[in-house]
């Protein structure tokens, strides 16, 4: 096993006005399970090739434990891929393609058959090992490529977006098996996906990229509480954070009449446009005269325990979308005017120009 170091790592493609990843850095330690979150186009794919070997480094330096392999060819590095279309050989079985790796490298046949017989039965894919790729469903397909990369011992996983395939229902199974393997082997782990639900269950930390950049690195809980940018609060949370534009005059902040209580720090903080973030489960439903922020019900989904609240409210004249999480079974109907508050501890403040967070 081994950590993984990112120096100063850049990727610039030619003819690219900007690099694809700019100069990131990054530390994963031993047996960790890092996720590389963003949307499309963010530098994340790139950043996991040019560990895998798959794209070169322009500058920086990418270390696996105290080896440089930033020039080292792919089958040296001693890291194993996962790709997102399996990359399965179809006149195969699952033995044979989960072997393959093992044959090449001249390892005894009664070693191979012994790692392909215990990966297997890691997985779930004893009684598959006679089927060809063809007779397997999307998930089992995706078990016989981590089980290709399990036989191998590597040092580290890299996976891509290998869940993207799948159905709603085999993704949400899946991603439990990968976590639970992953803990079990111990391997450093680098998983790379567009999906923040799937990055916020599986990682111990989570790296979250916009435009080649690291935005913010983490766990799961604390880029949830303390988000430090818009980008990062947008970004992290199903439903997304309600994001609304007020002003701060006299250590207050102001969406229209409505005064938003802010913690402290924030207070002292904000000045001008600011953005304030609360998000929808930490709304709460008050009374018409007890000052809260109106929102008109536009949509109500049903999720049976809860039920999401989709409104607008009305910000000096501009409407907001604004979602509320609240109980379920008719707590509230389409077309009704709610009015909500929340708690200082539970609003986030940021700086409308710079996206900064002002909070504490």
């Amino acid at each position: 096993m081994a950590t993984v170091t990112f120096e100063k790592t850049q990727r610039w493609y030619s003819g690219a006005p900007e690099p694809a990843v700019r100069g990131i850095d990054l530390e994963i330690g031993d047996g960790e399970l890092m996720v590389l979150v963003g949307p499309s186009g963010c530098g994340k794919s790139t950043t996991l090739r040019m560990l895998a070997g798959l794209e070169p480094v322009d500058d920086g330096r990418i270390l696996i434990g105290d080896r440089d392999v930033t020039d080292v060819p792919p089958k040296d590095r001693d890291i194993a891929m996962v790709f997102q279309n399996y990359a399965l050989y179809p006149h195969m079985t699952v033995a044979e393609n989960m072997g393959f790796a093992l044959k090449m490298a001249k390892v005894p046949a009664d070693e191979r058959e012994r790692r392909v017989a215990e990966a297997a039965t890691m997985l779930g894919l004893t009684d598959y090992l006679d089927r060809k790729p063809k007779a397997l469903s999307g998930g089992q397909r995706q078990r016989v490529a981590m089980g290709r990369a399990i036989v191998r011992s590597p040092q580290v996983f890299c996976m891509d977006e290998p869940l993207s395939n799948l159905d709603a229902k085999m993704r949400v199974q899946t991603r439990a098996d990968i976590a639970r393997l992953q803990a079990d082997l111990g391997v450093t782990t680098v998983y790379v996906t567009h999906d923040q639900v799937e990055a916020m269950t599986m990682g111990d930390r989570v790296a979250v990229m916009k435009d080649g950049v690291l935005q913010q690195v983490d766990t799961p809980l604390d880029l949830y509480d303390k988000p430090v940018n818009l980008f990062v609060a947008g970004f992290i949370g199903s439903p997304q954070m309600n994001l609304i534009e007020a002003v701060a005059t006299d250590a207050q902040a102001r969406i229209g009449d409505y005064v938003v209580p802010v913690d402290p720090v924030a207070a002292q903080r904000m000045k001008g446009d600011i953005t304030i973030g609360v998000r929808p489960e930490a709304w709460r439903l008050v009374g018409p005269s007890d000052g809260g922020l109106p929102v008109r019900v536009t949509v109500v989904e049903e999720l049976g325990a809860d039920s999401y609240v989709h409104g607008t409210c009305g910000v000096e004249g501009t409407p907001h979308d604004v979602i509320v999480r609240v109980g379920g079974r008719g707590a509230v109907a389409k077309g009704e005017t709610v009015h909500v508050t929340t708690d200082p501890a539970q609003v986030h403040v940021f700086e409308t120009e710079s996206g900064a967070r002002l909070s504490q």
